[in-house]
């Protein structure tokens, strides 16, 4: 009898280690391109919905205080918000500025000539609810031959707004007026710069290192098990960017599709994360998608470590 409670007691003690150290995905169901962002010390991630267009018409958002314990706030934006919104609303861009949130989305799957593009909505906290600031998109156009989804909002060190975004294989920057109601000509009089770098998809992301710009994006297709992160360094926000290596890509002992991401840096700490979807083993659906998080490094002369996807992720709480 003493042997069975042991073995009773061991297996507990064997599942519970199981489940804490099974952190990826970071929560359950479909959802990818996710965007993460630190909010008054605490840890939030904007994914898209992943389901059949028609049916992504909300967005919901997931807070953490330490990347590992989740807090679901479901729908902290539909499409009873955005009236010109009526599918594929995707891949949302948040930030705060001047006490308010925003979160920038794609919507429709616009091409030329219908009604869509990237939208922007705002409240008064980070998990809403968010209101449509314009009534309208932002971008409605194909610009470059980029299709207006994906955006990617960017604050450079002079205090400046700057949105990248881009389908189609095609990257646009733009600036973005204080109020985020409209764009900013640069200094030759044009809207929109291209910046695509070699083998560019989608999914741009930007963050400074070291006055560094790292600029990084999505290769392949999201559908496929190919789909994979490349970034690039430079010393502009504008570029040029000069694709340097892949950094995170399917690994067939873990998870494939592994892309459209984001970056989170601890508060206070030289400590990088990477926030992705993949797909797990054995899933063919192009909608099987889950949100996960692994470690990103960088070696002595600042260049990305390619990373490890792992099921532990995040493996122990953070103080």
């Amino acid at each position: 009898m003493k042997t069975n409670i042991f073995f009773i007691t061991w297996a507990a003690v064997c599942i519970g280690i199981s489940s804490f150290a099974q952190q990826n995905p970071v929560f359950p169901g479909w959802y990818a391109d996710p965007e993460a962002i630190v909010y008054n010390n605490e840890y939030w991630i904007f994914p898209t919905y992943s389901a059949p267009y028609e049916q992504q018409l909300f967005f919901d958002a997931f807070s953490s205080k330490d990347l590992v314990n989740w807090k679901k706030h479901p729908k902290v934006l539909d499409n009873s918000a955005v009236k010109w919104a009526n599918k594929a609303m995707w891949a949302p861009s948040v930030i705060e500025k001047d006490n308010k949130y925003y979160l920038f989305f794609g919507a429709n799957d616009v091409h030329e000539g219908e009604v869509g593009g990237i939208g922007v909505a705002v409240a008064d906290r980070p998990e809403g609810p968010y209101t449509d600031l314009l009534g309208k998109p932002l971008i409605n156009e194909i610009v470059h031959g980029a299709q207006p989804i994906d955006q990617f909002v960017f604050k450079d060190k002079d205090g400046q707004y700057y949105m990248y975004y881009g389908g189609w294989r095609h990257c646009n920057v733009v600036k973005l007026s204080a109020d985020f109601k409209s764009l900013v000509p640069f200094e030759d009089g044009t809207l929109y710069k291209e910046i695509t770098p070699e083998n560019y998809v989608e999914g741009p992301f930007m963050f400074i290192k070291n006055n560094k710009y790292y600029f990084m994006w999505s290769e392949g297709g999201w559908g496929n098990p190919d789909y994979k992160v490349a970034y690039a360094i430079a010393d502009s926000p504008f570029g040029p960017f000069k694709r340097i290596a892949t950094i995170l890509e399917q690994d067939s002992t873990v998870a494939t599709s592994a892309g459209h991401h984001s970056v989170i840096k601890v508060p206070n700490e030289d400590s990088y994360y990477i926030v992705y979807h993949r797909r797990p083993l054995g899933k063919k659906a192009a909608n099987e998608r889950q949100t996960c998080i692994d470690r990103m490094t960088f070696d002595e002369q600042g260049f990305i470590n390619p990373v490890k996807m792992t099921f532990e992720g995040v493996r122990h709480p953070l103080q």
